[in-house]
């Protein structure tokens, strides 16, 4: 049964990947799009030969067109690691402003729903702990982070416009640490970072003394609370996360234990404006989506380790190839 037509942004990133085949399962038509600027076809070559899945190479900071109906717009695309922010700031300020209002106009336009994919960082170096949802945040909108942090707030700002001026339905997803298969394993966030270390043989470095904290989410169980909340009528953001708060270094030792390497933990400064702490506060999420984290960090944490594990040699030492081009010629 064709549940409807969704256009889903950043499809070939991560999360994005992990959302087509979410809707793809629901019943949905995908149109998947994505400059593969930070994405990578990889993650959904599995779906190009189903008649239920379109893929545009396209950029959402240019202007948008899909033809025939929409009834969903998800919009992901952004760079979302610290690698890629701080390399390529213009265009992350861009798609958080550009690629939100070019979305937020097609949704008006095919008269769709949309929900954009906000996050933590809007909290910054939070003075509220946990966080919860009406926490205005402590951001530094010069620093280093805030071409990432203010592109997002600014995101928010942009989507709550649309939604009281023009009525559109929005929703709004403050997302925490995810980690999953797909992620890359260079792209500077944490886990991914701790895990090939690892399996390189390398030292795990940790940044500042390790007492800085996060809060690790299953992919599976964030793409659950994503999905109710896109289905639910409710246009606030809504925390998606888990809540199970753990030190970094304890989490550097804990991947050494997973992999079963004897490597040792070094310590580098902390870079500027890092959170020190990073917990949801997920109680409206509990309330309003009958949603909460099923996946436990061990479990998650083994399945994960095992898709790195299975990944070829070169993927350890080298970036993924993101140009549409080169995956053509293949």
């Amino acid at each position: 049964m064709n549940k409807g037509r969704v256009l889903i942004t950043g499809a070939a990133g991560f999360l994005g990947s992990h959302l087509c085949d979410r809707f793809i399962n629901e019943g949905f038509e995908v149109v998947g799009m994505d400059n593969l600027i930070t994405g990578n076809l990889e993650n959904i070559e599995h779906l190009f030969e189903l008649k239920e899945f379109e893929f545009y190479n396209h950029d959402v900071s240019k202007f948008v067109h899909v033809s025939g109906e929409l009834d969903y717009i998800v919009h992901f695309a952004s760079p979302a690691s610290p690698i890629d922010y701080l390399k390529i700031p213009i265009q992350t300020l861009k798609v958080g402003s550009l690629g939100t209002h070019n979305c937020l106009g097609l949704a008006k336009a095919k008269n769709a729903r949309i929900i954009v994919a906000s996050t933590s960082e809007v909290y910054g170096d939070p003075l509220v702990h946990p966080q919860t949802e009406d926490y205005y945040g402590n951001v530094n909108p010069i620093g280093p982070r805030g071409v990432y942090d203010e592109a997002k707030r600014f995101q928010e700002a942009m989507t709550m416009a649309y939604h009281t001026y023009h009525k559109l339905e929005t929703r709004i997803v403050r997302i925490f640490n995810t980690y999953g298969p797909r992620m890359r394993l260079n792209d500077g966030r944490v886990l991914p970072a701790f895990i090939g270390q690892a399996l390189r043989g390398e030292d795990l470095t940790v940044f500042g003394d390790g007492s800085q904290t996060r809060s690790f989410c299953y992919v599976d169980d964030l793409v659950e609370g994503i999905y109710r909340l896109l289905m639910s009528d409710y246009p606030y953001p809504v925390n998606i996360g888990n809540p199970d708060e753990i030190t970094i270094k304890e989490f550097a030792e804990e991947i050494i234990k997973l992999t079963g390497t004897e490597q040792k933990v070094i310590y580098k400064p902390l870079p500027k404006d890092d959170p020190m702490q990073r917990q949801p506060n997920i109680d409206r999420a509990r309330e309003i989506l009958g949603w909460e984290p099923k996946v436990s960090r061990a479990e998650g944490l083994k399945i994960t380790y095992d898709y790195f594990r299975s990944l070829p040699d070169e993927k350890l030492y080298k970036k993924e190839h993101n140009d549409f081009k080169d995956y053509i010629k293949k």
